[in-house]
C-alpha cells in the first residue's frame, strides 16, 4: 500500500494551490503530441488531466491505487477518459512497453527514491521508455534554511482544515512530511540532493542535460530551492 492511499481523496484539496507547474508541463507535452506522453507519479491527474484536455494522450503511472482511482474519476468528469491510460506501477519499473518522445515526473516525485542506486534505476527505466532523442523532464527541490526554520516540527494549516508538518534532517537530507485532516492522515519521507548530484546521475543513466531551470517560467537555475531538469536521451549505452 502506498503512503498516498490514505489521503487519495484529500490530495486535491491539499494541493489545490499548486498550479505554477501545470502550463509548463502541458506546453512540453504539446511539443511531443505525435505520440502519447508518459507521466510518472501521475497521482490524481493534477497535470495529466489538463494535458489530456489540451489534446495529448497520457500514459499515467502511479504506485497508489487510490490516487489512480481518483484520477480516473476526475478524467471521466472532465470528458477526457479516453486520453488517459492509467497504470499501477513503480517509478523504477514502469509498466510501459510503448516508446515515446516525452517522459515527465512532476511535483518532485523522484524525491521518494531513497538512494543513488534507486535513483539511477528509475532514471535508466525512464530512458528506456524514450525513443532516441526523446526527453525526460522532472522537477525536484532542496530546502532553504529559511524554509526549514519556518516549518520544522510544527503543524501548519496548509489549506482550510488540512494540516501539514515537516520534520527536516539535514544530516540525512530527508524530509518527513505528515498530512492530516479530521478523517485521514499519512506520513511520507522524501530525500533531496544537490543539483550537481542529479546532473551526475543523469549522465550515468544515459542522458544529456539540455536545460536546468530555476522555476517553471524557464528562468535559468541560480542556486535556489527548486530545479527543473530537461534531459535528452543519448544514443546506445
Amino acid at each position: 500500500m502506498s503512503e498516498y492511499d490514505p489521503i487519495a481523496r484529500l490530495y486535491d484539496p491539499w494541493s489545490t494551490s499548486v498550479v505554477e507547474d501545470i502550463s509548463f508541463y502541458v506546453d512540453e507535452a504539446l511539443q511531443a503530441a505525435a505520440r502519447p506522453v508518459v507521466e510518472l507519479g501521475v497521482g490524481t491527474g493534477r497535470i495529466a488531466i489538463p494535458t489530456a484536455m489540451a489534446g495529448v494522450d497520457v500514459i499515467g503511472v502511479d504506485s497508489s491505487a487510490g490516487m489512480l482511482e481518483v484520477c480516473a474519476q476526475r478524467g471521466a468528469e472532465a470528458g477526457v477518459a479516453e486520453r488517459l491510460d492509467l497504470r499501477h506501477g513503480d517509478l523504477r519499473r514502469p509498466p510501459v512497453d510503448e516508446r515515446v518522445l516525452l517522459v515527465t515526473c512532476p511535483f518532485r516525485a523522484y524525491l521518494h527514491l531513497d538512494s543513488d542506486a534507486t535513483r539511477l534505476e528509475a532514471l535508466a527505466a525512464a530512458r528506456e521508455l524514450l525513443v532516441e532523442g526523446g526527453r525526460l523532464i522532472f522537477d525536484v527541490f532542496r530546502p532553504s534554511q529559511d524554509d526549514i526554520d519556518e516549518t520544522h516540527g510544527r503543524w501548519i494549516e496548509r489549506e482550510p482544515g488540512i494540516d501539514e508538518r515537516a520534520d527536516w534532517d539535514l544530516e540525512q537530507q530527508t524530509l518527513t512530511l505528515s498530512v492530516r485532516d479530521t478523517q485521514c492522515e499519512t506520513t511520507m519521507r522524501l530525500w533531496w540532493l544537490e543539483p550537481q548530484r542529479w546532473l551526475a546521475l543523469l549522465a550515468d543513466a544515459g542522458f544529456e542535460v539540455e536545460h536546468v531551470y530555476g522555476w517553471f517560467d524557464r528562468r535559468p537555475y541560480d542556486a535556489g530551492e527548486d530545479t527543473v531538469f530537461v534531459a535528452r536521451r543519448r544514443g546506445r549505452q
